[in-house]
């Protein structure tokens, strides 16, 4: 681990670990587990040792270790018990663990370390929709309530991106299919968050598709000269952030008005903006699906 140093509220190590803070008071008073720092007006303060320390906690309970047994262990004892049972059980929570302190330290490499781990026993299909989706979902939530900083999310989703990044460079030269239809890639306006689309660019890559990857932040009109050039034409698009909830349906409409005009051109699109929105009023050439596998899975 780095020297640098972070403190934490009760709070974070909630919203890092999963484990409520009203048990964390418990597991201190009865057990002893951490010895926070408290300020004058008695607030608990907590450092990097004691958020490694209470996931891995959280991860001996997981897998079945009561918490009484867990007090017992003397505190080099912990995270021996985590490996051994990283080594002979699923290792994804860990590793899932493990990538949030690498983040919160901007600990290179904790990330490679955990990651070269991973594939020795995983493939990368494996390793994105088992470790790497699940983390980001969970780095979503702790920006969301300020336990994070931008620079922590871009720290993680960066290295994410570098490892998509190799796994279609290793694929880049092999020539797509004959007649192959064309997938265009891209994230709307104001859109950055282009992970999902590079891992589904990958996918489609493998499958020996023709792509086009263009990804964030690409005008709507900008994409009209696409449509000229070739007979054979989806889109594909991620909505995360942008367009605005309540302006999701005009932004398809503009769009099936004026890039889906001609009879193979058609628009896939996924993400948080979608859920629960009827899209039938398009008949067919708009479809939304509910995570990267399905869509993965019907291409």
């Amino acid at each position: 681990m780095n020297n640098i140093q972070v403190d934490f509220s009760i709070k974070d190590l909630e919203n890092l670990t999963g484990i409520k803070a009203h048990t964390i008071r418990i597991w201190e008073k009865r057990y002893n587990l951490l010895s926070p720092n408290r300020s004058e007006t008695n607030i608990r303060n907590y450092n990097i040792l004691s958020l490694q320390k209470l996931l891995n906690i959280s991860y001996l309970n997981n897998n079945g270790f009561k918490i009484s047994k867990i007090a017992k262990l003397k505190e080099n004892e912990i995270p021996l018990k985590v490996k051994e049972i990283a080594f002979t059980s699923k290792t994804e929570d860990h590793a899932i663990n493990a990538l949030k302190l690498a983040m919160i330290n901007f600990d290179q490499s904790l990330f490679y370390k955990t990651y070269n781990d991973l594939t020795k026993n995983q493939s990368f299909d494996d390793i994105f929709y088992n470790v790497f989706i699940p983390v980001l979902n969970d780095i979503g939530l702790l920006w969301q309530t300020n336990t994070i900083t931008p620079a922590h999310e871009h720290f993680l989703s960066t290295h994410i991106k570098q490892k998509i990044l190799l796994s279609i460079e290793r694929i880049e030269f092999e020539e797509p299919k004959p007649n192959s239809k064309t997938f265009v890639l891209f994230l709307p306006d104001n859109e950055i968050h282009d992970i999902g689309l590079l891992f589904i660019n990958y996918q489609l890559r493998r499958k020996g598709y023709h792509t086009i990857f263009l990804g964030e932040s690409v005008p709507m009109e900008s994409l009209t000269d696409i449509v000229g050039y070739f007979n054979d034409v989806t889109f594909i698009s991620y909505f995360t952030v942008y367009p605005e909830t309540n302006e999701v349906l005009n932004y398809l409409k503009r769009f099936k008005n004026l890039l889906l005009n001609k009879t193979n051109t058609s628009l896939n699109v996924l993400g948080p903006r979608l859920i629960d929105m009827e899209l039938s009023d398009f008949k067919n050439k708009i479809k939304s699906f509910n995570s990267i596998k399905i869509l993965v899975e019907n291409l």
